[in-house]
């Protein structure tokens, strides 16, 4: 009975995770529209970020309440299936054409980073606050590059929605709302995964690899489907590159700010297997 009491909060947090995320999306992706931002780059950045949030929200607050296991599988293993599963099932539905930039530089920026996660994590058994101050400092790297490069790209041609004070209070009601929702309901998901984990003797590893990973990345899934239907398949792409940017060097630069995270041995095999995801 207890079991099915926290598959329940399990499953409520996920809906929270969603749903949170899906308003904090639409409000910052309608927000970055008005400003003619180019599709890639509201892909890498706003829409990565936004659904990127429920893996924040989690493996902070796992870093946070010492489940470290959590923090790292939730990552690595949200990373994995944002390429096998979501860019996999996005492309069934339609080709997905790559972004010179991205095929350029993001992508092998990307590989590069998984690579550092795992020198970083793997060799001194920790991610440590220096680990964490190098994460949040390359992340910082990144983020005013794509600010140069979108000056110097200036917009696509993107239909922008109308745009008066009323409008924009809206999107950014969704915004602050969506975070709200996605903090409490990645604090009710970790405490359930814990009490699951431990009422079933399953390893917080093998919790943060399969169930909070696949849950946190829901919003990844929905955002990255939707926007390879409707054909905005940069957005889909560049959902899928830069969540995975963004949940390496912020998520765990973060989480390692807040508390050194151990880097367990079983993490060898995970890593290997989201960089062959990288590459391929």
């Amino acid at each position: 009975m207890i079991l099915l009491m926290h598959l329940g909060l399990l499953i409520l947090g996920f809906i929270m995770l969603v749903k949170g995320a899906d308003w904090f999306v639409d409000g910052c992706a309608n927000i970055a529209y008005a400003f003619g931002i180019p599709q890639m780059i509201i892909g890498l950045t706003i829409v990565a970020m936004g659904t990127s949030m429920p893996e924040a929200a989690v493996s902070i607050a796992a870093a946070s309440k010492g489940t470290a296991d959590i923090a790292v599988g939730n990552i690595i293993g949200s990373n994995i299936i944002n390429i096998l599963v979501i860019l996999g099932l996005s492309a069934v539905f339609v080709a997905l054409k790559i972004d010179r930039q991205s095929y350029r530089i993001d992508m092998p920026f990307m590989i590069f980073i998984t690579i550092l996660l795992f020198a970083l994590g793997y060799f001194d058994g920790t991610i440590s606050h220096i680990d964490g101050i190098i994460l949040s400092a390359i992340f910082a790297g990144y983020l005013y590059f794509l600010y140069r490069t979108t000056r110097k790209n200036r917009a696509d041609k993107l239909e922008r929605p109308h745009t008066d004070g009323k409008t924009l209070l809206k999107y950014l009601a969704f915004i602050l709302v969506g975070g709200i929702v996605v903090v409490l309901g990645s604090n009710i998901a970790v405490d359930a995964a814990v009490k699951i984990a431990t009422i079933a003797g399953l390893s917080e590893k093998f919790i943060g690899l399969t169930i909070v990973a696949l849950g946190t990345s829901l919003p990844e899934l929905a955002t990255s489907v939707t926007a390879a239907r409707k054909g905005n398949a940069d957005m889909a792409v560049g959902n899928v590159v830069g969540s995975n940017i963004f949940n390496i060097l912020f998520v765990l630069g973060i989480s390692s700010l807040i508390v050194p995270i151990p880097f367990a041995s079983g993490f060898f095999v995970d890593s290997m297997i989201a960089l062959l995801a990288a590459v391929l």
